[in-house]
């Protein structure tokens, strides 16, 4: 297996400075590699740059949404899962974004245990993807630039 799928790298896309901070504390106690951008524009050059295993948005940026994300990275031939991240983390929120093909929510402020459980999950979870090679899928489309299903961000 390549050195891509045997480091856990996180893109975060994290306008906040509270959420990135918190994030990085508790990242500061792993080997993990996480990166941080503030918007959707920057995202897309790390996406391809970076080959992260997981990428966790917060639910609202300022050029987009996180279903402007999933729209990107589902684009991708190997894509990594979506975690989205929210004060407002409830049920509807998580049962969208399982739907759409998301991968789990986080509520905000991080919590280091729920933060290590998720990502550890979905970063396995694309490593075995990795592994045996993207196949290809029929995905939901979601709000984006390129068009798709008009859904409030």
């Amino acid at each position: 297996m390549s050195g891509v799928a045997t480091t856990v790298r996180v893109l975060a896309l994290l306008p906040t400075r509270d959420d990135q901070t918190s994030l990085n504390e508790i990242f500061g106690h792993s080997n993990w590699n996480l990166q941080f951008v503030e918007g959707l524009g920057q995202a897309r050059v790390m996406i391809d740059d970076l080959v992260p295993g997981v990428v966790i948005s917060d639910c609202r940026l300022p050029d987009g949404c996180w279903q402007d994300v999933l729209y990107e990275l589902q684009r991708r031939k190997l894509e990594p899962p979506l975690i989205v991240a929210s004060r407002l983390a409830d049920e509807g929120l998580w049962g969208e974004v399982l739907n759409l093909g998301g991968y789990d929510v986080l509520a905000t402020p991080f919590q280091a245990q729920e933060v290590f459980r998720s990502v550890s999950l979905a970063w396995r979870h694309w490593r075995e993807e990795f592994r045996i090679g993207a196949r290809p899928v029929t995905k939901a489309k979601v709000a984006g630039a390129a068009g798709g299903l008009m859904l409030k961000c």
